[in-house]
């Protein structure tokens, strides 16, 4: 069902109106209410990725034509879809409350046109598209989710639903690096960034180092834009957007394929004041993240002035 710019939802058929207006077309694919707010999930056409592409919103209670609020992006990790975060990481209760937007992207390109890996390898393709632009064949036809994170979907978003510019931007795994790389590269566009378990230094762990190959190609230089802790220390910004890490001791990943040292070495050796938090005892699983998602959105809410 397509959606008219500027109202919340299921309302009428407009898509010829759409059309003459040059907007993107929106299908509802489900909605459900929880805490007086709405839970739903769309399908639209995306011209970052050339392909279709689902996404879910979470919208507050109170929301309307007359109130635009600001939103949190939330990108999630390896073969993940937008309905991980939504079903497991209980995130509404406390974004009802606190009156923000959550938007959560899929993780990759989807459709029978778009590259997979042969082996059907969890860490390249489908579900693992990095947030970056891809620029090798075959994947560069479709795998621009850094172009589709930070501009096609939030004026998506800011077109059809009552949502302001004020967004801010967090994720787990590969999308705590997704979301550390985009805040640190773009932070005019965002208010603060966090991040569960990121993969804080990819151009060194194996996950990294597979994609970007793929993905990029393999000379290395191609690689430092995609990487938060190279980033980092190549900062000479006097302004540093508000930054949070949480990262489980227990995790599996940790050691080999996370680097959370890296970037803990990286924020003191140019003083940037990031709050970098080891768990004891938790590790990379949506029990770690549900234990702490109302921290970080509190911390989000307050960057965003909600």
């Amino acid at each position: 069902m397509p959606v008219k710019s500027g109202i919340c939802p299921e309302f009428s058929g407009l898509s010829y109106v759409l059309r003459i207006l040059n907007m993107p077309e929106l299908k509802l694919l489900s909605s459900h209410r929880l805490f007086d707010g709405s839970q739903r999930r769309y399908w639209h056409r995306s011209e970052s990725l050339n392909c279709g592409m689902n996404f879910s919103i979470f919208l507050p209670p109170g929301t309307g034509n007359d109130k635009k609020i600001p939103s949190i992006y939330w990108l999630s990790g390896l073969t993940c879809t937008d309905e991980n975060f939504t079903l497991k990481a209980g995130a509404q209760r406390v974004a009802a409350k606190l009156g923000l937007a959550l938007v959560i992207p899929d993780t990759s390109p989807r459709g029978d046109a778009v590259a997979s890996a042969l082996d059907a390898a969890y860490d390249l393709g489908l579900g693992a598209g990095f947030y970056v632009n891809a620029t090798q064949a075959p994947w560069n036809r479709h795998y621009r989710m850094y172009d589709y994170v930070v501009d096609e979907l939030p004026a998506l978003i800011e077109q059809h639903f009552p949502v302001n510019d004020r967004r801010s931007i967090c994720g787990h795994s590969m999308g705590g690096h997704g979301a550390l790389v985009i805040a640190l590269r773009n932070p005019q566009r965002y208010q603060s960034v966090s991040a569960f378990s990121p993969i804080a230094n990819p151009t060194t762990s194996p996950w990294g180092k597979k994609a970007f190959n793929h993905y990029l190609g393999d000379d290395v230089k191609n690689w430092r834009d995609y990487d938060a802790t190279l980033l980092i220390e190549a900062s000479r910004a006097s302004k540093h957007l508000p930054m949070r890490v949480d990262q489980g001791d227990a995790d599996e990943f940790l050691i080999d394929q996370l680097k959370t040292e890296r970037l803990i070495a990286a924020c003191k050796a140019v003083n940037y004041p990031a709050q970098i938090t080891m768990r004891a005892g938790y590790d990379h699983s949506y029990f770690f993240i549900s234990t702490f998602i109302e921290s970080h959105l509190r911390f989000h809410a307050k960057a965003l002035g909600s």
